[in-house]
């Protein structure tokens, strides 16, 4: 699974992107952003409020139910607005 930051999520964690393999039990985007945050504390810093992070599944916004999987990308941005 890869997972893509944009924004100052990028800063928070330290990586514009990176790979990892969530335990099995990881089979939404709520429970990938519980385990995200618990990865260090940039993870938890940039994910403390998810009200304003906004995730995208393969392209496609996406919930907190969402089904996620190996192979799946995330990407986790904040809300965006025109001008």
């Amino acid at each position: 699974m890869k997972v893509l930051y944009f924004a100052w999520l990028k800063g928070k964690v330290g990586v514009a992107e990176e790979d990892v393999a969530p335990p099995s039990n990881v089979t939404t985007v709520a429970a990938l952003l519980d385990w995200l945050a618990a990865r260090s504390p940039g993870h938890g810093a940039a994910l403390a409020n998810r009200a304003v992070v906004r995730i995208a599944v393969n392209q496609e916004y996406a919930g907190p139910d969402q089904p996620v999987k190996a192979g799946d990308e995330i990407a986790l941005f904040p809300p965006v607005t025109g001008g």
